[in-house]
C-alpha cells in the first residue's frame, strides 16, 4: 500500500509600508508573495517558517532603504515560458524600468511581448520578483495586477519618478 503525504505550507501576512502581503512557503521555499487583498489561501497552515521569515526582514531592509537584490530561496511554480520570463525580469536592474518589448527581447521572442506581458501578469512573487519594473513601450505604466498605485509607489520608492505616473 501507498502512502502518499502532502506537503505541508504555511502563510502569515506581512506588513509593510504599502499594504499588507501574504507569504506562503515550506520549510525551504518560498512559493507566493501577494497583496492581502488580492490572494486567497488554502490549505496553509498559519505559522512563520523560515523563508517566510527571511522575506520579512528583506522585505523591512528593501522598504528602509537598505537592499536590492532578494535572497529569500524561492521555488517559482509555473510553465516553463512563465519561468524564463520571471527569471528575466530578476535581471532587471534596481532603479530601472524595461519595456514589455525589453523584457520579450531578454527571453529571444521579440515579437511574443503579448505573451510576455501575460506572464509578466502571472507572478506569483510581488517585488521580489520585480514585474512592477516593467511599464509600455511609449512609455506609460500599463497594468499590474496589484494595483497601479502600488506600482507607482514600488516605482517611486527605487528613484523612478516620472511625470507621466
Amino acid at each position: 500500500m501507498k502512502t502518499h503525504f502532502k506537503k505541508k505550507y504555511y502563510q502569515a501576512t506581512l506588513e509593510t509600508p504599502i499594504c499588507p502581503m501574504v507569504a506562503i512557503a515550506d520549510e525551504q521555499y518560498l512559493y507566493r508573495l501577494d497583496f492581502a487583498d488580492k490572494h486567497i489561501a488554502q490549505n496553509a497552515i498559519d505559522k512563520k517558517v523560515a523563508p517566510i521569515e527571511s522575506i520579512e526582514q528583506e522585505l523591512a531592509l528593501y522598504f528602509s532603504g537598505q537592499l536590492k537584490k532578494f535572497d529569500t530561496p524561492l521555488k517559482l511554480q509555473g510553465t516553463d515560458f512563465q519561468q524564463q520570463v520571471w527569471r528575466a525580469l530578476q535581471t532587471i536592474p534596481f532603479g530601472e524600468t524595461w519595456s514589455y518589448l525589453q523584457l520579450a527581447n531578454a527571453v529571444n521572442l521579440p515579437t511574443a511581448y503579448r505573451a510576455v506581458a501575460n506572464a509578466n501578469g502571472k507572478n506569483p512573487l510581488s517585488i521580489i520578483i520585480p514585474c512592477h519594473r516593467v511599464i509600455n513601450h511609449n512609455g506609460k505604466l500599463g497594468g499590474y495586477t496589484g494595483g497601479l498605485n502600488r506600482k507607482i509607489a514600488l516605482l517611486k520608492h527605487e528613484g523612478i519618478n516620472d511625470e507621466k505616473f
